[in-house]
């Protein structure tokens, strides 16, 4: 909480302090509507154009309105990561900062003594959040409470969104397998972050080492292959079969180290349940039955533990500090639940809420940018950066969640001119296919203490399929440096 509060410190302390009636112009002048005289002349980014990346750029200063330097503005590209800006955005204005969701045991009836006669119900709404040491708290409270048996079966439901289709490749290919951490689907219950979490420790030298849950939980799904301990790297990919999951394991672990390593489940809201199962054997209860998910939810159950996520300007922190693919879906989710009531059935559906007031039409398919069919211009993010930077109210919590390329998590930041690291607040975007797509995108802080906001996008296309992360970033670094030597 300290640490929270000395970023919000630091955010406010950043932000210009303007007269009344600057503020007033501020609303009265659109953005873009005063070019440049010259515009700034972009020579990276304009070789990059000429080397055949489609690009498009803004940058404006928000204390008059004028456009700084701009480069194809309006073109729509592929936004990858910078979508989560419109979640960001969107789940500040739809929820109270302090706002949780809530994850909670239920039951049909008071336990019998030491047993619950009948099903055992996991309800979630919507935490992106919810981790095991949760699911040790809801156990934990339920043996307060003396059960020892649930007669039933362990029912997971998947209200309040039910169970979603399949939105691009990746995820769709993550229903049969998956070597990653972020092709989970959003889901309205869904332990860490939808994925399996392994902790794999070594033990003798040329002896298996040894793999649990993250949080100490035994794992629930089978386990084929070994880790061996010794000189070498491990390796986990999780694969499935008639809808069940199971890890297939191999490689080696060094002496003295541990690694955690994350895959995603194939049916978070089914996988939660099961680590749940096991975590509650654990504590020396048992489940009679087995685990199933249902859509629909029972009003008529009664609560016999719960347990609050992360708030929401925390978990929006979280999303935008390490892009956390899984939490901005699942927030876009409760932001479409919040604002037009149950319906959407598909993420796309869900996610056309998060764009409905940006000027210049901009395509989102998702939250996360994990849909390469969205669209977005450098015109519509400064729009939006625009609008938050005049909302008085959530700009301090929507400006602290943006990331200073000096403490940034990612080292690929961390290099750069000494205004570069220290007079940006972004949120970077990436994808690799399937061509690539590199972007940036937040404020600028001038020498006066005002801020310009840009965006900047650039695309891989077949004249230029092998853009790399290093020739794009280096590209939009230098062309920021440039304009922030200028102001």
């Amino acid at each position: 909480m300290e640490l929270r509060q000395r970023l919000l410190l630091s955010a406010l302390l950043l932000m210009p302090v303007l007269p009344a009636s600057t503020q007033q112009a501020q609303e009265a002048v659109p953005i873009a509507a005063q070019p440049a005289s010259p515009p700034q002349t972009l020579p990276q980014l304009r070789a990059l154009q000429a080397a055949g990346a489609a690009i498009t750029v803004l940058a404006v200063d928000l204390d008059t309105g004028r456009t700084l330097a701009e480069l194809q503005p309006r073109d729509a590209l592929t936004p990858a990561s910078l979508s989560k800006l419109f979640v960001a955005a969107a789940a500040l204005q739809t929820f109270a900062p302090d706002h949780t969701f809530r994850t909670q045991l239920l039951a049909a009836a008071s336990p019998n003594g030491e047993a619950i006669e009948g099903d055992l119900v996991l309800r979630g709404s919507g935490d992106a959040t919810l981790d095991e040491q949760a699911l040790w708290s809801l156990g934990a409270q339920l043996r307060e409470l003396g059960v020892r048996r649930i007669g039933g079966r362990l029912l997971v439901e998947r209200a309040p969104f039910g169970k979603l289709a399949c939105d691009n490749d990746d995820r769709c290919d993550g229903q049969r397998q998956s070597n990653h951490a972020y092709d989970s689907m959003p889901s309205g219950i869904g332990v860490n972050y939808g994925n399996w979490c392994v902790t794999i420790r070594p033990t003798r030298a040329g002896q298996p080492a040894t793999l649990r849950s993250c949080g100490a939980i035994p794992l629930p799904i089978a386990v084929q292959g070994r880790v061996l301990t010794g000189p070498g790297t491990p390796r986990v990919d999780r694969f499935t079969e008639g809808g069940v999951d199971r890890l297939s394991v191999g490689g080696s672990i060094a002496m003295d180290s541990q690694e955690q390593m994350q895959r995603s489940m194939s049916d978070p809201a089914l996988g939660t349940g099961l680590l749940l199962r096991s975590l509650l054997a654990q504590l020396g209860i048992t489940v009679t039955g087995g685990v199933e998910t249902r859509d629909e939810s029972d009003a008529s159950l009664m609560e016999l533990a719960s347990i609050e996520g992360l708030s929401v300007d925390e978990a929006v922190d979280r999303m935008m500090r390490y892009s956390n693919n899984y939490i901005a879906d699942v927030m876009t989710m409760n932001v479409a639940l919040a604002q037009l009531g149950p319906g959407a059935r598909t993420l796309a559906q869900a996610s056309q809420v998060l764009s409905k007031d940006v000027p210049g039409a901009p395509l989102l398919n998702s939250g996360s940018g994990l849909t390469t069919d969205s669209r977005v211009s450098a015109y519509s993010l400064v729009e939006l950066l625009a609008a938050q930077y005049r909302d008085t109210r959530h700009f301090p919590l929507f400006y602290g969640a943006l990331v200073v390329p000096h403490d940034a998590p990612f080292s690929y930041l961390r290099t750069g001119a000494e205004d570069w690291q220290d007079r940006v607040a972004l949120k970077t975007g990436s994808l690799s296919e399937p061509l690539p797509v590199y972007g940036l995108a937040g404020y600028l802080r001038k020498r006066d203490r005002g801020l310009i906001a840009f965006a900047m996008l650039v695309n891989g296309t077949s004249k230029l399929p092998g853009l790399t992360r290093d020739r794009s970033l280096r590209a939009m670094r230098e062309d920021l440096t440039a304009l922030l030597r200028q102001y």
